[in-house]
């Protein structure tokens, strides 16, 4: 059991609760699904995909995805999710759903995201102060939104959840499910997924893995991480303090 599951809200929040995954274009999928299968299985959870309009869109790995509720016709929700992928870099520079983010944050139990997500989550301004994570490639650019960076697969700070790259989002959404309906509950999803992972490598994060497998995916995502760091500092001089 993590600390992050032992710790309680002041406040009862009585269910079914409202939980809302965005959706767009050019998402990692699993991001979006190692999350929701966490959160679906719990008692009384609505959940809501959201995004501009409902029409489907296309992870960037070719998975068809189908938002069940716009920006505008969206419920307030309790908790809030943003996955990561390539296609964050449109979202940084999005007024509209930046916008919606921080409207539906002001209401919500829990903020949360995964992997790049939390550049978004920093775009609208709602890092300011807070620890956060992100994946590691990406973990440096999280100051530039004003935010406390620290290296856990999940990481709270009050009712900012953030989970590091793409499979954390599993750990975070147990975490999610610990706090809103108790360990009991968060347990019996876990046993369910039967998720107990036992890697064949060493090699899920930097620490770990070996340093030339480590440089090498730096030197392939080099590009892309120069054009991430633009936007996310393009992004920042625009966020509202």
């Amino acid at each position: 059991m993590t600390p992050a599951t032992k710790q309680r809200e002041p406040h009862a929040v009585t269910p079914p609760y409202s939980i809302g995954f965005l959706l767009f274009p050019d998402l990692l999928q699993m991001d979006f699904t190692g999350p929701y299968g966490v959160l679906a299985a719990a008692p009384d959870a609505a959940i809501h995909l959201i995004w501009k309009e409902t029409p489907p869109v296309r992870s960037s790995d070719r998975l068809l995805l189908t938002p069940t509720v716009s920006m505008r016709e969206c419920p307030p929700l309790d908790v809030l999710c943003v996955p990561g992928g390539n296609g964050i870099l449109p979202l940084l520079r999005d007024a509209r759903t930046l916008e919606f983010l921080r409207q539906q944050a002001e209401g919500c139990r829990y903020v949360t995201s995964v992997c790049t997500g939390a550049l978004v989550l920093g775009a609208a301004g709602l890092l300011i102060g807070r620890k956060a994570t992100t994946h590691w490639q990406s973990h440096s650019l999280l100051e530039a939104f004003g935010a406390v960076p620290v290296r856990r697969r999940v990481a709270r700070d009050g009712k900012l959840v953030t989970a590091a790259g793409v499979s954390a989002g599993i750990d975070m959404a147990l975490t999610l499910a610990g706090l809103l309906w108790g360990d009991a509950v968060a347990q019996g999803i876990q046993l369910r997924m039967e998720y107990a992972p036992e890697p064949p490598y060493a090699a899920g994060a930097p620490e770990s893995a070996p340093p030339e497998l480590v440089a090498a995916q730096q030197a392939g995502n080099a590009a892309r991480q120069e054009e991430r760091a633009r936007a996310v500092l393009e992004a920042a001089a625009r966020m509202p303090r």
